[in-house]
């Protein structure tokens, strides 16, 4: 199967993104892949639910499902993991961070390697595409992985990260919040299986302009890293 042939399963969880979900889904909707878009709103408040709503109604493509309440992006990403029926799997959060153009290069990758993962690094040859302290903590958090699992990945901790469905079914994923992006990356490595990255866009926001994780999710991070490494979970 070539990629153009691949159907993609685009998972976005949403919580509070009234103000970039519409132009996101704009993009994510252009892209010239065969594709479907489940959107996972984890309870929003912000009149995020409403927009998704009217976009969902006018694309047969867009499938949506309510949390009720918050309940963390992982438990959204789980939620959209069950719910996708396409060949290959990709997260996307809902704000203007990623560009899903990059889904292309990233199938191509896939299919020309023969693997089953592929990464997209925003690092790759780049430098200041993020504040000075969160590279250092996305450099602090990759190089735990690396020592821990005999990896030699650049960004751990990117969104894009693309999987054969199948693959990504198997790991029976438990995170609730912003860990999971350990637990992922850390299934794959336990299970001996090949991470390739290839280079990504990537413009970070700030707090001020919406960004959610914090401090303490990479107190949580490094604590997954050990627990999953060490761990039978």
């Amino acid at each position: 199967m070539s990629a153009q042939d691949l159907k993609l399963s685009v998972v976005m969880p949403v919580y509070n993104e009234r103000r970039t979900i519409l132009p996101v889904l704009q993009i994510v909707e252009s892209v010239p892949v065969r594709k479907e878009i489940i959107i996972v709103d984890d309870g929003s408040s912000d009149g995020s639910s409403e927009l998704i709503r009217e976009f969902a109604a006018a694309h047969s493509d867009v499938r949506v499902i309510f949390h009720e309440k918050n309940r963390g992006k992982g438990c959204a990403v789980r939620t959209g993991i069950q719910a996708a029926t396409g060949d290959a799997i990709i997260i996307q959060d809902a704000d203007m961070e990623y560009d899903p153009m990059d889904y292309v290069p990233l199938l191509a990758a896939l299919e020309r390697n023969g693997v089953n993962v592929i990464y997209g690094s925003r690092f790759m040859g780049k430098k200041g595409v993020t504040a000075g302290w969160h590279r250092l903590v996305n450099y602090t958090l990759t190089l735990f992985v690396n020592l821990l699992y005999g990896a030699s990945l650049t960004d751990m901790e990117t969104c894009y990260k693309l999987f054969r469905t199948r693959t990504l079914k198997e790991l029976h994923l438990k995170s609730e919040g912003f860990e999971m992006e350990v637990e992922l990356t850390a299934k794959i490595l336990r299970s001996k299986q090949r991470i390739i990255e290839i280079p990504v866009s990537y413009k970070g926001r700030s707090y001020h302009e919406g960004k959610k994780i914090g401090w303490r999710d990479g107190i949580k991070a490094v604590a997954s890293i050990f627990y999953y490494r060490f761990s039978s979970g």
